[in-house]
């Protein structure tokens, strides 16, 4: 310790450097003024051009501000004085002036804490910021004149007040201000900002042309290079106007225990003069401790404390052994109790948060439709034999945690992610969207449907999720994508030849007359459209997305709902009556298989009139003699025409208007396993033109509710 002192000591005997104030290679003086940095003489010295000074004469001006005198900078206080006119009705009566400083948009602002707003004469006068009134005072007359403005301007013949936050500009009211008379002899009346600590003096008719103010300053973090002298740093917030504020170093010269000389601002810019002060060495010798008073600063970058007062405060203890033993224990003690605090915090942390999960989960599943779910298991339990109840945590992994990039397609009930569980299996999993009670519904009944259909073109259910916010439904990930995708964006390297496309309209009247017929409660898929249908790997297609689907019972014939379904496959039987019966089932499949047959939209906006409608279009087309005109190139080239044509004859009663004309499901199966059957795929090329230019089937037209479409055998007789 001794050792220690005997170094400080011996700095302080060390030849005394020469103090910097300004960068290297600038002057720092201006005739008697000194220019500190971050202020500097030429625009190379200064930290930007707001604190830019010219020397013109031996006189400092800020360029910036209109080339105001500078008059003096404080860089403890962090201000800059400089000389401003006066406002006055000397002359000819002044309405609305302004001392012409405006420092909107600089780092400046008119210091609350240095300034005073002065008013002399008989009345009152104001401070207003574009017409609104910031501050004011008035004053009471009497026949004796003042002669200085100081701290005794209470009223009489003069008054001073504060002047608000944060002022950048303003304008001076003088019009209420009368002239006071003595004697023979008139003094003006005048207003105006002036420095607290200069001395404003008013002779009889006579008034000094200009008063000094003070600016504060901010130095903002991106400006401000390292401060060197401080035991720290002090960044506070300073509002600037408009809204804007930035951060700004507030820094003493004098530390807490060291005494410093130079310019904080710049490197190696402060010079160490003593180890504490005479007075706290003094303190100290007395074993006692010294406690500083600084300049401090409040939020709007005011100071509020400008004197660096000591005080001297006796040692608790004056055994230093029984301290350092106190201070031991002490700190022994509080460490421990920390760390037990921090420990016991830790733990209840976990705990309420696990606490807190689980009852989210509980939540969740609960309004999931978990206990419904429960009593279908209670009810049957083989309806979930086959599936399993996936964690939240496990869905998360599986799809790293719902990234966009997992995205397989979004639909109507929900969004679909690809995943991969930790037995390595690549599934599906589908999220539906934020859960209100249609949804609700909608969700359990998939999956009540799902986990009775087993049939292998129907996409298989492989569990489900209840705990997270929105239920999960994790299915076998099919891996082609959707029939939709590969009729309307398909390539010349993979074309779908004719003998694909018959294969997937038989898998996927397959499974519909499954789900109509062979399940031990009948389903309608009520939403069979081409985004539905999944192609695996092999091309096999697969039936998905039971949302909207229903139970029927067997002695009942449709189902009275709410018109749901998507526009180009919807049943217009059932749109105008809201019946659903199997049957609707049915013209949804025809659809499809137009759309096989032609590669076109069921809705487009290409086409005009009703024939926007691809089902209109395609009956017309084939009342009209012309269907050949708008089958697809490739099954042109494939297909004979006989074969085209009796596809399309089948497409056209499916897409009969009265739905007891249609044929079932199983009877769409029978004759297009016949077509496949019969069909032999041609490698020889059918020219276009010919088969534009051949005569085609004729068919009878029919009625809305009696006619019927005749058979392919009497199509082939004629």
């Amino acid at each position: 310790m001794k050792l220690f002192f005997l170094i400080l000591l011996s700095l302080t005997t060390s030849s005394i450097a020469v103090l910097k104030y300004a960068q290297p290679g600038c002057n720092d003086m201006c005739g008697k003024v000194r220019i500190p940095y971050p202020f500097g003489i030429g625009a190379n010295c200064s930290v930007n051009r707001w604190y830019n000074v010219d020397c013109n004469s031996s006189t400092p001006y800020l360029s910036a501000l209109n080339s105001l005198e500078v008059l003096g900078i404080n860089l403890d206080y962090q201000t800059v004085t400089v000389n401003v006119s006066m406002i006055s009705d000397c002359r000819n009566p002044v309405w609305n002036s302004s001392q012409n400083v405006n420092l909107d948009g600089s780092p400046f602002l008119f210091s609350r804490f240095h300034n005073r707003f002065i008013v002399e004469g008989c009345g009152n006068a104001f401070i207003l910021d574009h017409g609104r009134v910031l501050t004011g005072c008035a004053t009471t007359c009497r026949n004796s004149l003042v002669s200085e403005i100081s701290s005794n301007c209470v009223g009489i013949n003069c008054c001073q007040t504060t002047i608000p936050y944060n002022l950048k500009s303003y304008s001076i009211n003088v019009t209420s201000l009368e002239r006071q008379v003595d004697g023979d002899d008139s003094v003006c009346g005048s207003a105006f900002l002036v420095d607290e600590n200069s001395h404003v003096r008013s002779v009889a008719g006579n008034i000094s042309n200009y008063v000094p103010i003070s600016l504060l300053w901010t130095l903002t973090l991106r400006d401000s290079s390292l401060i060197s002298c401080c035991r720290w740093k002090d960044r506070l917030k300073v509002d600037v106007g408009n809204g804007n504020s930035v951060t700004s170093y507030k820094c003493p010269i004098n530390s807490y225990f060291f005494e410093y000389e130079g310019n904080p601002y710049i490197e190696d810019g402060c010079e160490y003069r003593g180890f504490y002060t005479q007075e706290c060495q003094r303190c100290r010798a007395n074993r006692g401790y010294c406690d500083f008073d600084y300049l401090t600063y409040d939020e709007d970058g005011n100071m509020v404390t400008s004197k660096r007062n000591m005080t001297c405060n006796p040692q608790p203890l004056d055994e230093p052994y029984a301290k350092k033993s106190v201070g031991v224990i002490l700190g022994i003690s509080i460490s421990m109790g920390v760390l037990f605090l921090v420990a016991t915090s830790y733990t209840l942390y976990k705990v309420i948060k696990k606490t807190k999960a689980r009852r989210r989960r509980k939540r969740f599943f609960k309004r999931n439709g978990g206990l419904l779910l429960k009593q279908q298991e209670e009810a049957d339990p083989s309806f979930f034999d086959k599936t399993i109840l996936f964690t939240s945590r496990e869905l998360e992994k599986a799809t790293d945690y719902f990234n966009e990039n997992r995205i397989l397609g979004r639909g109507g009930q929900g969004t679909v992610y690809k995943g991969m569980l930790t037995d390595g299996r690549i599934v599906a999993v589908k999220k539906s969207k934020v859960v209100d009670e249609s949804q609700l519904e909608q969700f359990i009944n998939e999956v009540v449907i799902l986990s009775q259909v087993n049939h292998r073109n129907v996409v298989k259910l492989l569990g489900w999720c209840l705990e997270t916010e929105v239920p999960l439904l994790v299915s076998e990930f099919i891996s082609n994508g959707t029939l939709y995708d590969r009729i309307h964006n398909d390539t010349e390297e993979f074309p779908m030849s004719l003998n694909m496309r018959l294969q997937i309209a038989t898998e996927v009247a397959g499974a519909v007359a499954y789900l109509h017929s062979a399940t031990s409660i009948p389903i309608y898929h009520r939403d069979i459209k081409t985004t539905n249908i999944l192609l695996d790997d092999k091309h096999r297609a697969k039936v998905s997305d039971f949302g909207t689907s229903r139970f029927v019972s067997l002695d009942q014939t449709h189902l009275t709902t709410l018109v749901k379904g998507t526009f180009g496959y919807l049943d217009p039987e059932y749109f105008q009556s809201s019946q659903f019966t199997e049957k609707s089932d049915v013209y949804s499949f025809g659809v499809v298989l137009v759309e096989l047959l032609t590669g076109e939209m069921p809705i487009s906006l290409t086409r005009f009139g009703e024939n926007r409608s691809l089902a209109t279009h395609f009956m017309l087309a084939m009342e009209e003699g012309r269907v050949m005109s708008i089958i697809d190139a490739m099954v042109i080239k494939e297909g004979t025409r006989d074969e085209i044509l009796i596809v399309g004859n089948l497409a056209m009663r499916c897409l009969n208007l009265n739905g007891k004309n249609r044929p079932t499901m199983r009877e769409v199966v029978a004759e297009l396993e016949s077509i496949r059957v019969s069909h032999v795929p041609s490698m020889v090329q059918t020219n276009f033109q010919q088969v534009m230019q051949a005569e085609e089937l004729q068919i009878i037209t029919y009625g809305e509710s009696t006619s019927t479409f005749m058979s392919v055998e009497d199509n082939f007789s004629k």
